[in-house]
């Protein structure tokens, strides 16, 4: 039976072990079994176990936090680097997730949370966080038989990483089962072709895969570390499925609606919409009453009316589909909504006087009017330039009201357009009466 003095001078020399070498210590802890690892970690403070955890390796780190007694799990969690321990909490089922985290702090809890949530359309949102990642200088052999343990299926390699955690390399499965007794996983480990961050964009992460035709491509965080990876299948499904549901919503329908909805569901869903645009196309129609006497005078206004405000309506579209996918990719924020506004005023400022210019000389052949030709160049150059201000300031403003501004960005866009371009070309017809 051991003495007790001796039992101290043991957990003594343990801890100096774990403290003054953990990277030997993590070597040492994951050639036991998981019971007598979590024993041995169990007993030390939590600041000496957060050195040694940082060079376990990943199937180690799930298997040994299940083992670790309640009050010790708690602890490490919330002492452990935010960005590593979210990338571990995110391999495990959610079940597990959700009670690990009630255990924590709300504080800690909420900041792990968000660190989880990837933002839509970037390669955290699309990855899967159940990777497969050993240590280099692991032998060929030892990854085998870790990898028979955790009863992974259907892989075509598996990822290798330094001391501290960043992708360093890949092995495919069929040089790891015919590597020799001695070789270690930096022995027989190949290049990463291509690799993504956590937030990379979903059109980048698409377009890497095709370049290098991959099947699968590694995603890293911030300080290359792995946490995940992205599978060609599913980022083909998830666009599939992104993209038919934006062409609902950008006209109206539910992104609920499928083709073989019931017909009550889809005029519920529907039905709202249509009325919202009834009552712009009466806005719109309200404008042109307005001007019912000069157009009833000048006839030729009622032929030209639909040429500038399906330009501005067309510019405003450009302008739109540019600023939503800036939000979309984060390439902005609601924070730089002056700069957009600024850029698309100008952009509609020059398009529209080149326009202008190609529809008054089309007009002067058409109808011979100098004054109709004035009219029309004037009300085109306005329209543009309240086309590319609407098409830029309406999903931004709808993004901090925090609406989705693909659900009516459209809708408003059109009242817009229609509402300014049939008021600047009648109205200035109007006040140039006199040359039409």
């Amino acid at each position: 039976m051991m003495s007790p003095d001796a039992a101290i001078a043991i957990d003594a020399l343990n801890r100096r072990f774990l403290t003054d070498y953990p990277r030997e210590a993590a070597q040492h802890v994951e050639g036991l079994s998981t019971a007598k690892a979590a024993e041995v970690l169990a007993q030390q403070p939590v600041h000496v176990v957060v050195p040694v955890w940082q060079h376990l390796a990943q199937d180690m780190e799930e298997r040994l936090l299940a083992a670790l007694p309640e009050k010790q799990r708690t602890l490490l969690l919330a002492e452990l680097d935010p960005s590593p321990c979210a990338a571990l909490l995110n391999r495990l089922d959610p079940e597990t997730r959700t009670r690990y985290l009630a255990a924590l702090n709300p504080e800690i809890s909420r900041e792990l949370g968000e660190l989880m949530a990837y933002p839509p359309d970037t390669a955290g949102h699309l990855m899967d966080p159940r990777v497969i990642a050993f240590h280099a200088d692991m032998g060929a052999r030892e990854a085998l038989t870790r990898l028979r343990r955790s009863k992974a299926r259907a892989l075509r390699e598996i990822y290798v990483t330094d001391e501290e955690g960043r992708l360093n390399g890949r092995v495919e499965m069929q040089d790891l089962a015919l590597a020799e007794p001695g070789q270690t996983l930096a022995d027989i480990m190949r290049r990463i072709v291509a690799a993504v961050q956590s937030l990379t964009p979903r059109e980048e992460v698409v377009e890497t895969l095709e370049q290098h035709k991959l099947l699968v491509l590694p995603v890293v965080d911030i300080s290359g570390r792995l946490v995940g990876v992205i599978h060609q299948a599913g980022v083909l499904t998830a666009l599939q499925q992104e993209t038919s549901l934006d062409i609902q919503t950008m006209v109206g329908a539910s992104k609920d609606e499928r083709a073989l909805s019931k017909v009550p569901f889809a005029v519920i869903k529907r039905l709202p919409w249509l009325q919202i645009n009834l009552l712009t196309a009466f806005l719109a129609a309200s404008v042109v009453g307005l001007f019912e006497s000069t157009i009833a005078q000048f006839t030729a206004l009622a032929v030209l009316m639909p040429v500038v405000a399906g330009q501005s309506g067309n510019a405003g579209a450009q302008a739109l589909a540019v600023t939503m996918r800036g939000l979309a990719l984060r390439e902005i924020s609601v924070r730089h909504w002056g700069r957009v506004v600024f850029k698309e005023v100008n952009v509609g400022l020059l398009n529209g006087l080149a326009i202008a210019v190609t529809t008054a000389v089309a007009v002067y052949f058409w109808s011979g009017s100098y004054g109709l030709s004035l009219v029309i160049a004037i009300s085109m150059v306005l329209s543009m330039i309240a086309a590319g201000f609407s098409g830029a300031i309406i999903p931004i403003a709808l993004t901090r009201l925090g609406q989705d501004p693909a659900q009516s960005s459209s809708i408003v866009l059109t009242t817009v357009t229609d509402v300014v371009g049939f008021f600047s070309f009648l109205g200035i017809a109007t006040l140039l009466a006199q040359m039409l």
